[in-house]
């Protein structure tokens, strides 16, 4: 077996044997494929897709590269969630101690940003102390004293996802289906949760642009979780606008905490809430109000432990850039449309995310935002302001908000998407 063989069968259109996949898998993973033959191959299958077959034989290759956990020890059902990615997503910071509160365990593993995409662990890495490397241990002790951690994926956790997560970030192929659904799968899966939900974006601000593919990406993961034993459940959500009025790492903590305390963006928390519900439902748990979790404190008291318990400070002053640039309102009406991929990429240059795998990211830089389609605007009101600690990048990512809104006369009538589009089973 070779590696040019398997580049040119997938360049040239064919099917991938199982042999291929398997021999493929494991020696990318033992360094015997470098990064640039991989590359080759991932924008080969993000050009000419994967079949069925291809997709689970990948999928169960990536996770029997590492280990396998299990949480039959646990007291509690577990139930976890992954969402797809979009702008202003910081739904898993509220959601996790939210269903933990209502009796689930959440063994919660995330990742860092991709592309335009923020990533849970860079936004959580902006609270001093945290730690998102845990041993298995120390994720099962988390666990079971708090009811959920949130945390990297263990080096012996399908090591052959860890390292094409981060080639993907860098070589133009986030967006290939079967990637997306066995990266994501493989973890899931090796990770041993009981049932998972996911959070399947759909918009500009999302890697499925069109409700048709978000369809095909969640009926493929619905499909891998469930022949795998494990509940699944896809719900399709908005992603045109950004999430909530924050995009960028530590501005998403602020936000989060604020729904942990009984406010915060009426998005966010409709989210956080149909989430939990579905989470609940798939671990056996039918008697919990996540609503009266939130409002009451509960989860709040999760979020604390939890936080805690990684090392975090819940009552540390957060970090805020050195720098701020207010964008103004342009005229008078309603804003009707404000572009979530355009949001997240000015975030993304302003230092909330990375260009190579290896970059760091500014914990305080991201887009605040002043208002949201539906709201009435000011000519010369604040819209937007860019936190940033290096103000040179300003320029360059005010460039990618040209054209990212649009205003009608004021009185005009708008109607917002549900937050929720549909859901697969």
């Amino acid at each position: 077996m070779d590696v040019i063989s398997v580049i040119r069968t997938k360049r040239d259109k064919g099917e991938l044997s199982p042999e291929q996949i398997d021999w493929v898998i494991d020696a990318y993973t033992r360094g015997v494929v470098a990064d640039e033959q991989m590359s080759a191959l991932a924008m080969a299958i993000l050009l000419n897709g994967m079949n069925r077959a291809e997709i689970a034989r990948w999928t169960a290759a990536m996770i029997a590269s590492g280990e396998r956990m299990n949480f039959d020890a646990l007291s509690r059902p577990t139930s976890d969630k992954h969402s797809t990615g979009g702008v202003g997503d910081k739904i898993t910071l509220p959601l996790a101690p939210l269903v933990a509160a209502c009796g689930a365990a959440v063994p919660q593993l995330s990742g860092r940003g991709l592309g335009h995409t923020g990533g849970t662990l860079d936004k959580l890495e902006s609270i001093p102390g945290w730690r998102a490397l845990l041993s298995n241990e120390e994720m099962l002790h988390v666990l079971d004293t708090t009811g959920a951690v949130i945390c990297a994926a263990g080096d012996g956790l399908a090591p052959a996802d860890k390292k094409l997560y981060a080639l993907r970030d860098v070589t133009g192929t986030v967006e290939a289906i079967p990637l997306i659904a066995s990266s994501i799968m493989s973890k899931k899966i090796a990770e041993g949760t009981g049932s998972l939900v996911l959070d399947v974006k759909v918009g500009t601000g999302a890697f499925m642009k069109t409700i048709e593919d978000a369809r095909e990406l969640a009926s493929t993961m619905v499909q891998l979780g469930t022949d795998s034993g494990v509940k699944t459940v896809a719900l399709l959500t908005d992603m045109s606008t950004p999430l909530g009025l924050t995009a960028g790492n530590a501005l998403e903590v602020r936000e989060s905490v604020e729904v942990l305390a009984g406010g915060g963006p009426q998005d966010v928390v409709d989210l956080t809430i149909a989430l939990a519900r579905e989470m609940l439902a798939a671990a056996g748990i039918k008697d919990a109000d996540p609503a009266k979790a939130l409002a009451d404190g509960s989860a709040m008291d999760v979020w604390r432990r939890m936080i805690a318990a990684q090392g975090g400070d819940p009552d540390a002053t957060l970090p805020v850039a050195r720098e701020q640039h207010v964008v103004t309102a342009p005229s008078t009406g309603v804003l009707t449309r404000l572009d979530a991929y355009d949001i997240g990429i000015a975030a993304w240059r302003l230092g909330a995310g990375r260009a190579r795998k290896e970059d760091p990211v500014q914990a305080g830089a991201g887009v605040e935002l002043h208002a949201k389609p539906g709201d009435t605007v000011t000519a010369g009101q604040p819209l937007l302001t860019l936190h940033t600690d290096t103000p040179e990048k300003f320029d360059y990512a005010l460039k990618s908000l040209n054209g990212s809104w649009d205003i009608a006369a004021p009185g005009t009538g708008f109607t917002a998407n549900p937050i929720v589009l549909d859901r697969i089973a």
